[in-house]
């Protein structure tokens, strides 16, 4: 019997090759993916370290006081300090609330510590009392404590089958209550914005000052230009950008209305996006402009800017946020950790704002990335924050602020917000197993409040994509979110074949369908670039302008 032909041969080896590299590349795919886990895990461990090591020492040496001072392993009353830059009008006989430990509550839920969470909340329902001689900032008041104490409470009572007593009865809801009602006279102006300052046992004081920021009016929703007057609206300051001052009020409109399902809340937040795109965006950075005319003012980096990107990828520009996401970890490259603000005109540090407070923005947007993305690059983006924590930030009594980038010199200051935040993110980047069959929306200081269709009143058509599934809802009203489900946005701008385009949510629609126009007021805004489209002059609108 004679052999098969050579060609024939030839297709038979070329055919078993194929089947053994196929076979070898599964198994180095999987390999990958084990290795991927693997890498995971141990940056988690790293975390949960990181979490202890800040938190054990502020119950060894601050507790119940507010805030930790690592290198002198003491503490400080902090809560009347907040944003009182002028340290004016401080307590005599304040002993502090237990900052530290209100916003570490939910924390300890993410780290999958019951034990420690429950005792830490049966401790503070029996010994935190608000009826104290105390001036303070209502929008920290707000953010740390308020938003603390609910979503703690939250949490207490969802997982309760989790408590080793099962001894809460509301504690905590009773305390946000009591404080919440020391909040409210803060509110009774004029225009209805409030005041920044108020008294916890007295109200607003007398002669106090009527000026507050946009964030500081603007950043309550959740829990309950700049800078304006209280009693008149009118404007302080008219420079205004994304960054500090206004930064939260961006946020909290949208999350606002993915929370409550409002629909005016949407309608603020688009205009005011497509705003910040049109007069503040300059390629992947942002500057400030002066609101009255829109011209450039500031151009530089502030570390608060960093959020930006974690809010585009809620709503779907993923590309934007991603771009201007690596620019900020490029700074955190170059110095170390990110400086508080950066003078973008002049590539250089700004002279005395060169310090780092352990800030946590940029590892909110890192995890708000990998969510959307699981690139893992964003893995290597955490470890290196972590790398950089543990390097310049890490002493003996836990982990303080950097007074000087340059130098690396530290500050005896452990913001409670390092551990209700940083050490937040981080851990759920490396392991987002607490987000499994659950839809959150966190707070502005990492907080996470349940998406529950009870609370919706209605979510415009715009919000929900046709292309995207839409949430799964349980009886109970919890309702799976994308991110916990592994849905991914990045079909937003090539949607399948039957399916309707859904633009970036930066597009403005020119004036006319033919898109003539006589004026650059007839152009609306790329949905790509999210640049102004200006009149040619023949008489079409395009992106023109380099």
């Amino acid at each position: 019997m004679s052999s098969p032909p050579f060609s024939c041969r030839f297709r038979r080896w070329v055919v078993v090759w194929l089947v053994i590299l196929a076979s070898l590349a599964g198994a180095s795919v999987a390999q990958a993916s084990r290795h991927g886990l693997a890498k995971k895990m141990r940056l988690r461990e790293e975390v949960r370290q990181m979490f202890y090591h800040a938190y054990d020492n502020y119950l060894i040496h601050a507790f119940p006081h507010d805030e930790l001072k690592p290198l002198t392993k003491s503490f400080t009353d902090s809560l009347s300090e907040l944003g009182n830059l002028k340290l004016e009008h401080l307590p005599e006989n304040y002993g502090g609330s237990a900052l530290t430990l209100i916003e570490s509550l939910s924390s300890l839920v993410v780290l999958g510590n019951y034990t420690e969470f429950e005792r830490a909340i049966l401790w503070l329902g029996k010994h935190i009392d608000f009826d104290v001689d105390a001036r303070i900032s209502l929008f920290e008041c707000n953010i740390r404590v308020l938003g603390g104490l609910v979503s703690a409470h939250i949490l207490a009572t969802d997982y309760m089958d989790k408590l080793v007593q099962r001894n809460y009865n509301n504690q905590l809801l009773h305390l946000a209550v009591d404080l919440g009602e020391r909040l409210l006279p803060a509110f009774d102006t004029p225009t209805g914005l409030p005041y920044a300052w108020i008294n916890l046992k007295h109200g607003v004081m007398e002669n106090e000052t009527t000026e507050t920021s946009t964030s500081g009016c603007g950043s309550l929703i959740l829990e309950m230009g700049t800078t304006l007057d209280v009693l008149t609206g009118e404007w302080i300051e008219y420079s205004t950008g994304i960054g500090a001052g206004v930064d939260s009020f961006y946020e909290y409109l949208l999350k606002a209305h993915i929370l409550f399902g409002r629909e005016e809340l949407w309608d603020m937040f688009l205009s005011a996006y497509v705003a910040a795109q049109k007069y503040f965006r300059h390629g992947p950075w942002y500057h400030e402009a002066d609101m009255r005319t829109g011209k450039a003012t500031y151009w530089q980096l502030t570390s608060l800017q960093a959020f930006w990107p974690g809010v585009q990828v809620l709503i779907g520009d993923v590309a934007a946020a991603n771009s201007t996401h690596r620019e900020f970890f490029h700074v955190w490259e170059k110095f170390g950790v990110l400086p508080e603000r950066y003078l973008l005109d002049r590539d250089m540090l700004h002279p005395t704002e060169k310090y780092y407070p352990l800030r946590p923005e940029l590892a909110e947007s890192t995890f708000y990335l990998y969510q959307a993305t699981k690139d893992p690059w964003y893995i290597e983006v955490g470890e290196t924050m972590l790398r950089s924590l543990n390097s310049y930030t890490k002493v003996d009594g836990g982990y303080a602020s950097v007074k000087d980038v340059t130098s690396m010199q530290l500050e005896d200051h452990q913001h409670s917000f390092f551990l209700a935040e940083m050490c937040k993110y981080l851990y759920l980047l490396f392991d987002d197993s607490f987000l499994t069959d659950r839809n959150y929306i966190f707070t502005t200081e990492g907080h996470p409040l349940p998406v529950r269709s009870a609370w919706h009143e209605w979510l415009p058509e715009i919000y929900l994509p046709t292309e995207l599934a839409p949430p799964k809802c349980t009886n109970q009203g919890a309702c799976l979110s994308a991110m916990s489900q592994k849905l991914c946005p990045t079909n937003l701008v090539s949607p399948g074949k039957n399916e309707v385009p859904v633009e970036s949510v930066c597009h403005v629609l020119d004036f006319r369908h033919d898109h003539r126009c006589e004026s650059n007021n007839d152009c609306g805004i790329d949905s790509i670039t999210c640049r102004k489209r200006t009149c040619s002059s023949a008489g079409y609108c395009g992106l023109w302008l380099l």
